[in-house]
């Protein structure tokens, strides 16, 4: 089951003895500035977690799988995720 807003929202609340308005308004925030920063292609380093990056992606040749028919996909940036170190051994730690 994914993670979602609302209940990272309410952990926050709970934890730090904040209403929920107020984590609402403080997650709202934080995800905007991540968005931000992203959309200006800059990358957003998050210590102890991870860098979410902008890549371009050049054209290049697609199929569509359905119909089998060759096109090309336009060019385009995107967001990767690369986790850090901490995290990936606390993820492998059994």
């Amino acid at each position: 089951m994914a993670l979602t807003k609302a209940q990272i929202v309410e952990s926050i609340a709970e934890h730090n003895d904040f209403d929920k308005k107020k984590s609402m308004q403080l997650i709202e925030s934080l995800i905007e500035i991540i968005k931000r920063s992203l959309q200006d292609g800059d990358d957003v380093l998050i210590s102890g977690f991870g860098k979410l990056c902008v890549k371009s992606k050049a054209v290049r040749r697609g199929r569509n799988p359905s119909t089998g028919e060759d096109l090309m996909l336009a060019a385009r940036r995107v967001v990767t995720f690369k986790c850090s170190g901490k995290l990936r051994s606390k993820i492998n730690k059994t």
